[in-house]
């Protein structure tokens, strides 16, 4: 039997429970937001740029100098602060600008727009946007657009080094280029990063530095060095000719050559071609159809050999033979190579 005494203290605490869950934080049912969250990111080199935004549909609206009116900075979207991250420090509409993230604002008028990169990047819309915490104002052109009814930043002109980025909402877009000195981050990541991990121990590794540095044209002094490194840990025909095109490019011709010797005479059919390709790639033809003329000397049952001695004749304008070489290679090629090289003597005329 339950006497009245506990009865009345099971009340109490059934009460002092109820009272509880009333003044408890209820967790937000979720449901759709009239502007729902999105985001874009792009890679342009080895860098990112990601665009967090709240997007707003046109809804039969007037968006530009009505939803979104002149001269007054604007969100770049809805709710919460529209945000860009990028990766690495970066030029905008070529002005200078860190890495990190950033609130981003606009400041609309019917023939320009301010895009500015606010170093507040975790407020409500530009309510409270404070000119002072500008870390860059930029001013573009606007450029009308086919109507897109829900606001969105898309990345365009895409390259390894720059890309634009444009805000698209009903007829117009906003457009704002960013660029980074991809070269130079590579460079720099090889040097304190990847050759200081396992790379370190291998020819492999100092070669693809060294290399990277030959292709891009770029520090071609420490590509050198990595070169020299590589060639140090293990001589071999493609090192040695990683370290011939750099002594080329720094004008170091005689010693160029004797090294592309040193690696012809130990390189195998594929290294030999690639030696032949670094020559017509830089518009030394003559070289490239020698290089060609000993693959196919050494390996001439090799249909890439003739392949690519075919090659060099066309580069070299020398019609008939590039046609008697194409012949050779399609004599000897897989059945899978054949349609491409009928291809190739059909532009020839054979």
């Amino acid at each position: 039997m339950i006497t009245a005494p506990l009865r009345r203290t099971a009340l109490a605490a059934a009460l002092l429970l109820t009272a509880s869950v009333a003044t408890a934080q209820v967790p937000r049912l979720p449901t759709p937001w009239a502007s729902p969250r999105a985001r874009t990111s792009q890679a342009i080199g080895i860098s990112e740029v990601t665009v967090d935004y709240g997007r707003p549909g046109v809804k039969g609206r007037v968006i530009w100098g009505g939803q979104v009116p002149w001269e007054v900075v604007w969100r770049a979207g809805a709710n919460e602060n529209t945000t860009i991250t990028l990766s690495h420090a970066a030029r905008v509409e070529g002005q200078p600008l860190a890495a990190g993230t950033y609130g981003l604002h606009m400041l609309p008028r019917p023939d320009r727009v301010s895009v500015i990169f606010s170093r507040n990047s975790s407020s409500w819309g530009s309510f409270t946007y404070d000119e002072a915490e500008d870390a860059l104002r930029v001013d573009v052109t606007p450029v009308d657009t086919p109507p897109t009814e829900w606001m969105e930043f898309e990345f365009a002109d895409l390259s390894s080094t720059a890309a634009t980025c444009r805000l698209v909402w009903d007829t117009r877009a906003v457009p704002f280029r960013i660029e980074f000195d991809t070269p130079a981050l590579v460079v720099a990541y090889a040097r304190d990063n990847y050759l200081r991990g396992v790379a370190f121990f291998s020819w492999q590794g100092w070669d693809n530095a060294a290399r990277y540095c030959l292709a891009a044209g770029v520090q071609l002094e420490q590509g050198l060095q990595w070169a020299e490194r590589s060639v140090a840990l293990n001589a071999n025909a493609t090192n040695l000719t990683t370290q011939a095109g750099l002594l080329e490019k720094l004008g170091r011709v005689t010693e160029a050559a004797l090294l592309r010797d040193r690696a012809a005479g130990m390189a195998t059919e594929t290294e030999l071609n690639v030696q032949g390709y670094q020559h017509l790639n830089a518009g030394r033809t003559a070289e490239a159809l020698a290089v060609f003329e000993r693959v196919t000397q050494r390996w001439p049952d090799s249909w890439n050999a003739w392949d690519s001695l075919a090659q060099g004749c066309v580069a070299a304008g020398d019609t008939a033979r590039a046609l008697e070489m194409y012949r050779k290679a399609r004599a000897l090629a897989p059945e899978d190579q054949h349609a491409r090289i009928d291809g190739e003597l059909s532009k020839l005329g054979g």
